[in-house]
Protein backbone atom coordinates (compact mmCIF):
# COMPACT_ATOMS: atom_id res chain seq x y z
CA UNK A 1 0.00 0.00 0.00
CA UNK A 2 1.50 3.49 -0.94
CA UNK A 3 1.53 6.09 1.60
CA UNK A 4 -0.30 9.37 0.48
CA UNK A 5 2.06 12.69 -0.60
CA UNK A 6 2.37 14.87 1.96
CA UNK A 7 3.50 18.65 1.19
CA UNK A 8 6.09 20.06 3.34
CA UNK A 9 4.19 23.13 5.14
CA UNK A 10 6.66 24.95 7.41
CA UNK A 11 5.51 26.47 10.63
CA UNK A 12 6.05 30.22 10.51
CA UNK A 13 6.82 32.61 7.16
CA UNK A 14 10.28 34.06 6.74
CA UNK A 15 8.20 37.25 5.33
CA UNK A 16 4.95 39.11 6.10
CA UNK A 17 2.67 41.52 4.24
CA UNK A 18 4.05 44.61 2.84
CA UNK A 19 7.76 42.88 2.34
CA UNK A 20 9.60 43.69 -1.12
CA UNK A 21 10.79 40.43 -2.16
CA UNK A 22 13.25 39.31 -5.01
CA UNK A 23 11.63 36.11 -7.13
CA UNK A 24 14.42 33.83 -6.88
CA UNK A 25 13.23 30.40 -9.39
CA UNK A 26 10.24 30.17 -11.77
CA UNK A 27 9.09 32.50 -14.30
CA UNK A 28 9.48 35.32 -12.63
CA UNK A 29 12.90 34.97 -11.68
CA UNK A 30 14.82 38.06 -10.82
CA UNK A 31 11.41 40.15 -10.49
CA UNK A 32 11.12 42.17 -7.10
CA UNK A 33 7.45 43.01 -6.09
CA UNK A 34 5.79 43.73 -2.49
CA UNK A 35 3.71 40.85 -0.95
CA UNK A 36 -0.24 41.27 -1.00
CA UNK A 37 -1.13 38.42 0.91
CA UNK A 38 0.10 35.82 2.45
CA UNK A 39 -1.18 32.33 3.57
CA UNK A 40 0.85 30.85 6.63
CA UNK A 41 -1.01 27.83 6.75
CA UNK A 42 -0.45 26.72 3.21
CA UNK A 43 3.28 28.10 2.82
CA UNK A 44 2.74 30.31 0.04
CA UNK A 45 2.38 33.89 -0.23
CA UNK A 46 0.88 36.58 -3.48
CA UNK A 47 3.52 38.88 -4.71
CA UNK A 48 2.31 41.81 -6.46
CA UNK A 49 2.91 41.67 -10.35
CA UNK A 50 4.28 38.30 -10.14
CA UNK A 51 2.96 34.88 -11.43
CA UNK A 52 -0.18 36.82 -13.47
CA UNK A 53 -2.84 34.51 -14.44
CA UNK A 54 -5.25 34.71 -16.79
CA UNK A 55 -9.10 33.92 -15.82
CA UNK A 56 -12.19 33.69 -17.45
CA UNK A 57 -15.10 35.47 -15.50
CA UNK A 58 -18.71 35.54 -16.72
CA UNK A 59 -20.62 38.73 -16.40
CA UNK A 60 -21.92 39.85 -13.75
CA UNK A 61 -23.15 43.30 -11.95
CA UNK A 62 -19.63 44.35 -10.93
CA UNK A 63 -18.56 43.62 -14.35
CA UNK A 64 -21.53 43.87 -16.98
CA UNK A 65 -19.15 42.85 -19.94
CA UNK A 66 -17.22 39.97 -17.99
CA UNK A 67 -14.02 38.40 -20.37
CA UNK A 68 -10.65 37.27 -19.18
CA UNK A 69 -9.02 39.23 -16.01
CA UNK A 70 -5.34 38.83 -15.37
CA UNK A 71 -4.56 38.98 -11.80
CA UNK A 72 -1.62 37.35 -9.33
CA UNK A 73 -1.49 34.00 -8.36
CA UNK A 74 -0.08 32.45 -5.18
CA UNK A 75 3.53 30.59 -5.22
CA UNK A 76 5.34 28.89 -2.62
CA UNK A 77 6.94 31.17 0.15
CA UNK A 78 10.43 29.14 -0.53
CA UNK A 79 10.72 30.66 -4.07
CA UNK A 80 11.18 34.47 -2.35
CA UNK A 81 13.97 35.98 -0.76
CA UNK A 82 13.35 39.17 1.32
CA UNK A 83 14.76 42.05 -0.54
CA UNK A 84 17.43 44.59 1.48
CA UNK A 85 16.45 47.92 -0.33
CA UNK A 86 19.46 49.52 1.75
CA UNK A 87 21.80 46.85 0.10
CA UNK A 88 20.23 46.70 -3.15
CA UNK A 89 20.22 42.92 -3.36
CA UNK A 90 18.42 39.72 -1.49
CA UNK A 91 19.22 38.33 1.82
CA UNK A 92 18.29 35.91 4.36
CA UNK A 93 16.25 36.64 7.46
CA UNK A 94 17.73 36.66 10.53
CA UNK A 95 16.27 36.94 14.07
CA UNK A 96 17.25 38.56 17.32
CA UNK A 97 16.34 39.77 20.84
CA UNK A 98 16.78 43.52 21.05
CA UNK A 99 15.17 45.10 24.58
CA UNK A 100 13.21 42.16 25.07
CA UNK A 101 11.29 42.01 21.69
CA UNK A 102 12.43 39.86 18.50
CA UNK A 103 13.72 41.28 16.11
CA UNK A 104 14.17 40.46 12.08
CA UNK A 105 17.50 41.72 10.80
CA UNK A 106 18.80 41.33 7.04
CA UNK A 107 22.05 39.08 7.28
CA UNK A 108 23.88 40.84 4.43
CA UNK A 109 23.59 44.69 6.32
CA UNK A 110 23.06 43.85 9.32
CA UNK A 111 20.51 46.36 10.02
CA UNK A 112 16.97 45.54 11.59
CA UNK A 113 14.11 45.15 9.16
Amino acid sequence: MAKPKVKFIPDSLHVKTGDTVYVISGKDKGKTGAIVKVFPNKGKVIVEGINMVTKHVKPNQANPQGGIVTKPAAIFSSKVMLFDEKAGKPTRVGYKIVDGKKVRYSKVSGEAL
